[in-house]
């Protein structure tokens, strides 16, 4: 009998703890947690200020531990690793995309994408042309030389999605990816995550405070006072 067999989740939070602090100083930016994410999901993080929304997404992308319990990717328990560990588990898995773009101004757009394949040690001819096909996955052909100054808001958005892409890493992460943009620009770039999201099977993790942003992933993931207050389908998704 041949029986299909469910893949095991991308990422899984089995009772996670975050404390900061001792005794009466003591917080717990996250209470044990429990939640996982296959791989393909667009998952949109949301909650107020000191939710924990924002610790978690530090844990997910291995910028941060869990006090106790275990973080799970990719079926490693990525909370026990050496800081030298997760940092080659990001370089290698995953992709960030932040509210400021953080491009290097003098740099022109090819060569701001290619920095992740630098760091891999890819040699120059690949790292261009897998650049430029990057930044042409993001609808930027024909502005490949332009440096940051040279671009609108949303377009220096693209080039920082483009590098987060350009490994074709397993996550995205990005967080509030749209904080700096107007609407019309927010939802293009909405529009290309969920394009990134179908297209390449690419797991996309947002952190965002805005319900019209959160409405395009598949599934919304609600934070209060170091819970998971809720945790829904988007069954109209844009």
């Amino acid at each position: 009998m041949n029986l299909a067999v469910r893949q095991k989740p991308l990422i899984t939070f089995d009772q996670v703890w975050k404390t900061y602090g001792k005794g009466e100083a003591k917080v717990h930016a996250l209470a044990g947690i429990d939640l996982s994410i296959d791989r393909g999901e667009f998952v949109a993080i949301m909650g107020p200020s000191g939710s924990g929304k924002s610790t978690a997404m530090n844990i997910i992308g291995c910028l941060d531990t869990p006090t106790s319990g275990r973080y799970g990717f990719l079926d490693v328990d990525a909370g026990r690793l050496d800081r030298g560990s997760r940092a080659t588990l990001r370089n290698l898995y995953i992709g960030f995309v932040f509210q400021g773009y953080n491009l290097l101004p003098r740099t022109t757009a090819v060569e701001n994408v290619e920095l992740p394949l630098i760091y891999r040690g890819v040699a120059s001819a690949e790292r261009r042309e897998l650049s430029m096909k990057a930044l042409e996955d993001v609808g930027l052909k024909g502005r490949e030389t332009h440096t940051p100054a040279e671009l609108s808001g949303g377009q220096q958005q693209r080039v920082a999605i483009a590098r987060a892409i350009v490994t074709r890493p397993t996550l995205l992460v990005a967080d509030e990816p749209t904080g700096n943009l107007d609407t019309a620009r927010s939802h293009e770039i909405m529009d290309l995550l969920t394009r990134l999201n179908e297209e390449l099977g690419l797991t996309v993790v947002m952190v965002t405070h805005e319900a019209d942003i959160a409405a395009y992933a598949q599934r919304t993931i609600r934070f209060l006072d170091g819970h998971v207050a809720s945790d829904s389908l988007n069954l109209e998704a844009a």
